[in-house]
């Protein structure tokens, strides 16, 4: 099979290899068929990769996520992107937020968590949505507030607060899944939030 290699030929550096490797390993024939494939490539992070919620801030590395066996929502994402990638997909990550009012979704700790999937663009059909942490595919139960290519460029929230540590102890949000029935509410699908302290 030779070096994995990126859509324009040109050879991986060290670490995508292994990445590479993992999500080739799905390629079941050549022609393959192609959502039957990144199906496979999602299930793959599921099965492979044990959900453990992480308060830290920023993400996993792909090879530290296949290397440690673990990782959060935004982990899972970031693998499932680099290996559609690898495979030669344009890939992208969304940020936004989980909405299971019965909370049995991995990374459901409130009807409305934040909460990290991935799309791949699929020529004549778009982007389809693939959420690795809870093994889906397509959106229903996902509302997207940023969309980028990398996983740096979607943070919900980012900033400092500067003052004593007794004048802020807590930010919480809360999120509204309304209907467009309901007079005066926001267009099926929307969110409104809420910040206050607590």
């Amino acid at each position: 099979m030779g070096q994995p290699r990126r859509a324009n030929g040109s050879a991986l550096p060290g670490p995508g290899r292994a990445v590479a490797g993992w999500a080739r390993a799905f390629v079941r024939s050549d022609p393959t068929d192609t959502l039957s494939l990144l199906k496979d490539l999602s299930a793959g992070v599921s099965r492979c990769i044990s959900y453990q919620i992480r308060e830290d801030e920023g993400t996993q590395s792909p090879t530290q996520t296949l290397d440690r066996g673990w990782g959060s929502c935004r982990d899972f994402a970031v693998l499932l992107v680099e290996a559609a990638r690898s495979l030669g997909f344009g890939a992208r990550i969304v940020s936004g937020y989980l909405y299971r009012p019965d909370l049995n979704s991995i990374g459901s700790a409130e009807a409305g968590s934040t909460h990290a999937w991935a799309e791949v663009f699929v020529p004549g059909a778009g982007w389809i949505t693939f959420d690795p942490a809870n093994n889906g595919v397509g959106g229903f139960n996902l509302i997207p507030v940023a969309v980028a290519r990398d996983i740096r460029q979607t943070m919900p929230v980012i900033g400092s607060f500067v003052g004593t540590t007794d004048a802020f102890q807590a930010m919480a949000v809360e999120v509204l899944v309304t209907s467009q029935a309901r007079r005066g509410a926001l267009p099926s699908g929307a969110i409104a939030t809420r910040l206050g302290s607590v």
